[in-house]
């Protein structure tokens, strides 16, 4: 069973990323192993854009990081400098005036920038798609304006990587693709790690691989529109690419979809994307909307914090903010985990992290009007910025949520449920919400008084008990009418006392 008594005091901390095409700010609220963006705010400046041409830092570039860092300054005024890390990547470490740009970002506003090498950017990467996937494996590919780093993902860790120079800036953009010329030049940087780096799994982190994948989103008609841990097949992923790299500047505008900014470098991401499929090998492409900053963070975190599971360490804090029992979600997992390890597996070994996930959501509604607490709390979840779970889980989850606060089987958003999960699935959630109803309801939401009862499967009987001198707590219309909705869900006879 998964249970934190000692859960640490959530905390803020502040990441600046000095890329080369965008400088970025993001303040991220840490509880345990959870990773929660409370402020985004970017500013493309381009520094990478004149590098591949001058050698240098373009000056426009350097102009708009300045204003952006600047004002980054005044929203961590009075901020512990242990809380604030900037991180400068390939565009600052490869320009000749890279040491100067620094020196005047310290000058101008105390930061101290630490710049990252191509292997620890390759590292940093790896760790943050392991942030937010703990159970990742293959190769992580960090696409920036400048570089491209490859890096395989080892057992829980990440082994050397490399870094090429294969942004677009470094490309040629903001030219035209040249699609036969830069096809030679990916292919020629990508020959010598080909075999190092072949997998049949892709993680693909980058705000360009994003975009395209959230393309792929809109022209399949995806229902739910998330696009961490999104996955596409090899042969999708490279009918989208071919699409995007023989649009025009003026094409890609009339997409909707496609951020404004990147349509100079978008065609460029595609091409490598595309080279990298048939290089590597690759089969399936899972993006990830964690990288460098939250691998920066994940590394900083103590050990036994790291080795916690990111989806249940976010549910659990999701429930916190809102809640009223901090003991309930552990207690329940306990008291529901005899009846459900005799099912069978709905998702495998992951149905276990799964329970216990669902149950630190039990007291997710515990604040909200009872006419609603369903929906509500179904579209939280469904939409939560928690990490760990792929897009079926997330749906899973969110339909238990549901079915733990009514027993009415119509859920929100039937068509997105339908196309994610399965029948099996769909009523595997049903009767996981109806237990953590009854858990919930039978003991009053207090976690040490549920202890005192039990739940158990015996043939086709489904036992609700209590120890002596409680036995009291099975009385009530409600207590036999949530169990009793239980055992429907199981297809058990119910049996009490």
């Amino acid at each position: 069973m998964w249970l934190r008594e000692d859960r640490p005091e959530p905390r803020q901390a502040a990441v600046i990323d000095l890329g080369s095409n965008s400088v970025r700010l993001v303040i991220y609220r840490i509880d345990g192993r959870a990773l929660w963006t409370v402020f985004n705010e970017k500013a493309l400046a381009g520094l990478g854009r004149d590098l591949p041409a001058t050698g240098r830092l373009s000056p426009d570039g350097v102009s708009t990081a300045m204003t952006a860092l600047r004002r980054f300054r005044i929203l961590l005024e009075g901020w512990p400098a242990q809380d604030i890390t900037v991180a400068a990547t390939a565009a600052v470490r490869e320009a000749a005036d890279g040491p100067e740009f620094i020196r005047r970002v310290k000058a101008d506003t105390g930061f101290e920038v630490r710049v990252l090498s191509g292997e620890e950017e390759a590292h940093y990467a790896a760790l943050g798609v392991l942030a937010g996937d703990p159970g990742a494996q293959g190769v992580v590919g960090d696409l920036g304006g400048s570089s491209l780093e490859l890096v395989r993902l080892t057992d829980g860790g990440a082994s050397e990587g490399v870094t090429l120079p294969l942004g677009p800036f470094a490309l040629g953009a903001p030219r035209p693709l040249d699609i036969d010329r830069t096809w030679r030049v990916i292919e020629g940087a990508l020959a010598p790690v080909a075999r190092r780096f072949a997998t049949r799994e892709f993680h693909a982190v980058g705000g360009a691989w994003r975009n395209i994948a959230l393309l792929h989103m809109q022209l399949a008609n995806y229902p739910l529109h998330v696009a961490h841990q999104y996955q596409m097949t090899a042969a999708d992923a490279v009918q989208l690419a071919r699409f995007v790299e023989r649009q025009s500047k003026s094409s890609l505008e009339r997409i909707e979809g496609v951020s404004k900014k990147r349509f100079d470098t978008l065609p460029y991401s595609a091409l490598v994307l595309e080279a990298l499929i048939e290089a590597l090998g690759i089969e399936r492409l899972v993006i990830s909307a964690y990288g460098v900053r939250e691998g920066l963070l994940l590394e900083a975190m103590p050990p036994e914090v790291r080795r916690e599971d990111p989806l249940i360490a976010g549910c659990e804090a999701l429930t916190a903010v809102r809640g009223l029992s901090p003991d309930l979600g552990g207690a329940l997992e306990a008291w529901l985990s005899p009846v459900f390890e005799r099912l069978s597996p709905s998702f495998g070994e992951r149905d276990p992290v799964l329970l216990a996930a669902a149950c630190r959501l039990a007291d997710l509604g515990a604040r909200l009007h009872p006419d609603h607490r369903a929906d509500i709390a179904f579209e939280q979840v469904l939409r939560a910025p928690i990490a760990g779970m792929t897009h079926p889980e997330r749906a899973f989850l969110a339909c238990v949520a549901f079915s733990r606060h009514t027993a009415a089987t119509n859920v929100p958003e039937a068509g997105t449920i339908n196309k994610l999960l399965s029948s099996e699935r769909r009523q595997r959630a049903r009767a996981l919400g109806a237990a953590i109803r009854l858990g919930c309801d039978i003991s009053g939401r207090n976690g040490r008084l549920l202890a005192r009862s039990s739940l158990r499967t015996d043939g086709d009987r489904l036992r609700l008990t209590a120890t002596d001198g409680c036995e009291d707590m099975l009385l009530g219309e409600q207590t036999a009418k949530r169990a009793q909705t239980l055992a429907q869900a199981l297809k058990l006879k119910l049996q009490l006392g």
